[in-house]
């Protein structure tokens, strides 16, 4: 499951160059969402079989004007805490300076799996000007370009090769995975205790990995499901929990070990790019989504077209992804609690449907006729025929046509949002794939 990989170091050393690099060879690979610009920080790639998440720390500072030690001293705690291997890069141009060093002894006390990527060796003749890195303690360092590539391949192989074995004792059933992920104060540690409350001793933990990465089982009133923890029930730390951009840090395991995500917004204040950057790393991992507007009992407008204006913002910032639940509720006063176990368990059958190709073909087709792929350059674009793929994450449909290439993401969607008209797939993504037929 979920392995992280972080790129630590001191401002300007190429560590956003190395991020886009090493998660834009996935993109083009292998998944065709359209990029967001917006999610900077945290990316999917995959080597030699192994996929992994990566986190560029440096994405995630404030105002990268005035570093001071104790931001560069938080991020790299976090990334401690949080990944499985870390990229620490230094400048080759620059030699050694003592933000290095400083970074460096936290790294060592952390005996975290570390490897020293020496950057901006542009032209391999500052390979004389590696031995000098030796002096971090922190093993052989690597030289790299992360603008023209040049040895990324290598330090791919020495990331795979440091990635510690999963002793994840995870559940191995197939019974949902559901997840409780907001940014801090949102209520997730309430609504987390008011299901959980009166049933602690039913209650199943199973402790994972040495980051305890919690699975409770809830098993009552017809429910039967695990609740990925998230920082909720964990106990504080070292890092100030108070510092927003490092829940979405927080958040990301969660996320990847989930089928589907709750995500929780604070209606007492609104929609914030803090939830649209939570929202936009469910989105690349392609899980099933609930909103759950939480404290709607302190909101003092619960009219009709206050909840229909609360709707449509929501909806218009995770666009183009619209089509999920969104409740509104009340961790502390459970009202409507069991609205949001009922429509997971919803969005997580949706998420295995299956749509017999003859009845795909028999609704789809028709309307493809009606309104087919805007022609380009002069040739006519025919689709003949679709069908779901069988043993997906998440429903995916290939359509085949003459000239797939010509196809366009309008296109998609718009065959993603019939398809969602005529079958429900409320909260779950859909994938869609133009083929030669």
């Amino acid at each position: 499951m979920g392995r992280l990989v972080a790129i630590v170091g001191r401002p300007n050393v190429g560590k956003s160059t190395l991020f886009n690099r090493l998660t834009q060879t996935r993109a083009a690979i292998v998944n065709d969402t359209s990029g967001t610009t917006r999610d900077r920080q945290y990316g999917k790639m995959e080597w030699n079989g192994m996929e992994m998440s990566v986190v560029d720390t440096g994405g995630w500072v404030v105002n990268s004007e005035d570093i001071f030690e104790g931001e560069i001293n938080k991020q790299v705690h976090l990334a401690i805490e949080e990944a499985d291997v870390i990229i620490f890069m230094v400048d080759i141009k620059n030699g050694v300076t003592d933000l290095d060093d400083h970074v460096a002894s936290i790294l060592r006390r952390s005996k975290k799996p570390t490897i020293v990527v020496a950057n901006k060796d542009d032209n391999n003749e500052s390979i004389y000007a590696l031995a000098e890195f030796y002096s971090l303690g922190l093993g052989d360092p690597m030289s790299i370009s992360a603008i023209t590539g040049s040895g990324t391949g290598d330090l791919l192989d020495e990331v795979v090769k440091k990635m510690p074995e999963k002793d994840m004792d995870e559940p191995t059933d197939d019974i949902p995975r559901f997840a409780i992920v907001g940014r801090p104060n949102a209520g997730k540690s309430s609504l987390v205790n008011s299901l959980m409350d009166e049933q602690r001793n039913i209650v199943t933990d199973i402790a994972g990995t040495t980051r305890d990465s919690i699975y409770a089982r809830y098993n009552k009133f017809g429910f039967d499901f695990y609740l990925v923890d998230t920082a909720g029930i964990r106990k504080k730390n070292k890092v100030n929990e108070d510092i927003e951009y490092y829940s979405v840090l927080r958040s990301i395991r969660s996320i990847e070990y989930s089928d589907v995500c709750i995500l929780l917004i604070d209606a007492t204040r609104g929609i914030e790019s803090q939830d649209v950057n939570i929202f936009s790393i469910i989105e690349k991992n392609r899980k099933g989504l609930i909103v759950l507007v939480n404290k709607w009992d302190l909101v003092e407008n619960k009219s009709q077209e206050a909840i229909k204006h609360m709707e449509a913002t929501i909806r218009e910032r995770f666009a183009p992804f619209t089509d999920f639940p969104i409740i509104f509720a009340s961790a502390l006063t459970k009202q409507r609690i069991f609205k949001v176990l009922e429509s997971s368990k919803e969005v997580y059958q949706h998420r295995q449907a299956r749509i017999p190709t003859a009845k795909l073909n028999e609704e789809m087709l028709p309307i493809i006729e009606t309104t087919p792929p805007p022609s380009n350059k002069g040739k006519y674009i025919k689709i003949k025929y679709c069908m779901q793929l069988p043993d997906t994450r998440i429903p995916s449909f290939v359509f085949f046509a003459n000239l797939p290439q010509y196809i366009k993401d309008p296109y998609k969607r718009f065959l993603e949002n019939k398809i969602r008209e005529k079958w429900n797939f409320s909260g779950t993504p859909i994938n869609i794939f133009i083929r030669q037929k």
